[in-house]
């Protein structure tokens, strides 16, 4: 039987995906109960966060974005030591899991996202941060919606896309040598802020964030895809640092500039003495039939939700066979 924390006083961990929805959930959570805690995040592939986590039984543990299929071994070790959960969450969850140490709120509809689902559970009380976090998801016209509540002129709700966009795209990288500032760093200045457009006027990385985005978005406007036909499109980027950065952002662009076809990018990883040579996956279904890219990735080892997909490491002997699916993949179904 696990024993309480001796000094009465649980501490507190933030676990989130690196992400514009990650941190912004988060950012929610932590104005509606304020508490000194510690943050484990890191870039959008880092994803099995639980398992970096040292509670002890007592301590409350708030995750926010990372798939619990992927963390749900380090989740059942977590309860069983007594540890408080409460896990907010869009992705495949795989089996439900039930305990008295966990509170779940679970939901892979594609018109949602964790921000969204810390909004609703918050009573919409800092809804600007939900808008900033489904800006940055790609989930425009639920972030509109929200928006809409908020009584916000045009300009304002395009700074908080503008914002969103910019934060989403600084968690895209192969290492934090990549990006302009770890997602950390980047949630410490945004802990500093009730209010996004308080963040938007007093912290210049936001400014930097975006100009670095457009300047990446040039050199991918040169690309040409690799394969198309009217219902996909494949895009082989280079091995290259602004490619790794703006690999999330592109298939964001694409999917909104031709809702019709589903869109994958290919990232080249590195051949090693340890392993072979293989690819990164990004992958949206068609905007007009958001179902299958969690499906589709999941038979190549990756993961994701209904709309938006990733594989981690898709081996070069993989290669041709992942084309083929994804040529045959009926969307929506």
């Amino acid at each position: 039987m696990p024993t309480v924390n001796p000094s009465n006083q649980p501490h507190h961990y933030d676990v989130c995906n690196g992400d514009a929805d990650g941190l912004c959930a988060v950012r929610q959570w932590r104005l509606h109960a304020p508490a000194e805690a510690t943050l484990v995040t890191g870039l959008k592939r880092d994803i099995a966060l639980l398992e970096r986590v040292a509670a002890e039984p007592g301590d409350e543990v708030l995750v926010c974005d990372i798939a619990l299929a992927r963390n749900r071994a380090a989740l059942e070790r977590l309860l069983a030591r007594g540890v408080r959960v409460r896990y907010f969450d869009h992705h495949a969850s795989g089996a439900p899991l039930v305990h008295p140490c966990l509170e779940a709120h679970l939901d892979a509809a594609p018109d949602v996202c964790t921000s969204v689902l810390v909004d609703r559970a918050l009573g919409g009380r800092f809804r600007a941060w939900a808008v900033v976090g489904a800006f940055g998801d790609n989930l425009g016209s639920v972030a509109e919606r929200l928006a809409a509540t908020l009584n916000l002129e045009r300009a304002r709700i395009d700074a908080l896309r503008r914002m969103g966009e910019a934060i989403n795209y600084n968690a895209y990288g192969e290492s934090a040598h990549d990006v302009l500032i770890h997602p950390a760093q980047l949630y410490a200045l945004m802990a500093r802020y009730e209010d996004p457009f308080a963040m938007l006027a007093h912290e210049p990385v936001l400014q930097a964030l975006d100009a670095q985005r457009a300047n990446d978005l040039a050199h991918a406007a040169e690309l040409a895809p690799y394969w198309q036909d009217a219902r996909g499109s494949v895009v082989l980027l280079p091995d290259a640092a602004w490619s790794r950065r703006i690999m999330g952002h592109l298939a964001n662009q694409l999917a909104n500039q031709e809702p019709q076809r589903a869109h994958a990018l290919l990232l080249p990883l590195p051949k090693t003495d340890a392993a072979d040579a293989a690819w990164r996956v990004s992958m949206r279904a068609p905007r007009t039939a958001p179902q299958g890219a969690a499906d589709l990735c999941s038979r190549f080892g990756g993961s994701g939700r209904a709309a938006a997909g990733g594989i981690d490491r898709l081996p070069q002997d993989s290669f041709e066979d992942f084309l083929r699916a994804f040529a045959a993949m009926r969307w929506g179904a």
